[in-house]
């Protein structure tokens, strides 16, 4: 299964960004990052315009069988035992792509928070935009690790 990132805000050249192509081109089946962006000021006009875009883009680009996870304060605390598992029950269940969002400083809109198969929070500290995605692309990495009992990851 295809594994992608779906996040608002372009990177500009940083260390962050290079361990997120890194990391993300080290997936069995290649991973891909899609940048929205939007240039209304901060508020609610702002996060249904970047959360609509990315609506947008999964309604033209997403094959018809996907599984959408947004990353939100209020999602689930997830391990990355319990990611490798979900996504190992995805691909058993045939599911060809799935998108994982990571929303602007307003966060995802209600929308496509109610879309998502998964809102999934990487506990409760707020984390620079940057590193989330750096985070994000190294759990999914970990994730396929685990599934492959590659030695990778050692869990407790």
């Amino acid at each position: 299964m295809k594994l992608e990132v779906l996040a608002i805000g372009r990177a500009k050249p940083s260390p962050e960004s290079e361990l997120v192509k890194s990391w993300l081109s080290r997936l069995p089946y290649g991973g891909t990052l899609h940048a929205f962006e939007s240039n209304l000021p901060s508020g609610q006009k702002r996060q249904a315009d970047e959360s609509g875009k990315i609506a947008e883009w999964l309604d033209k680009n997403a094959p018809s069988h996907h599984r959408l996870v947004c990353l939100d304060p209020q999602g689930k605390d997830t391990s990355s035992e319990a990611l490798a598992e979900l996504i190992g029950q995805w691909r058993d269940e045939g599911v060809m792509q799935c998108f994982f969002a990571i929303g602007g400083a307003d966060g995802h809109h209600p929308d496509l928070r109610n879309r998502a198969e998964r809102l999934v929070a990487f506990g409760q500290a707020t984390w620079p935009h940057m590193l989330c995605r750096a985070m994000l692309a190294e759990q999914l990495y970990r994730a396929e690790m685990i599934l492959k009992n590659h030695p990778y990851h050692r869990g407790n």
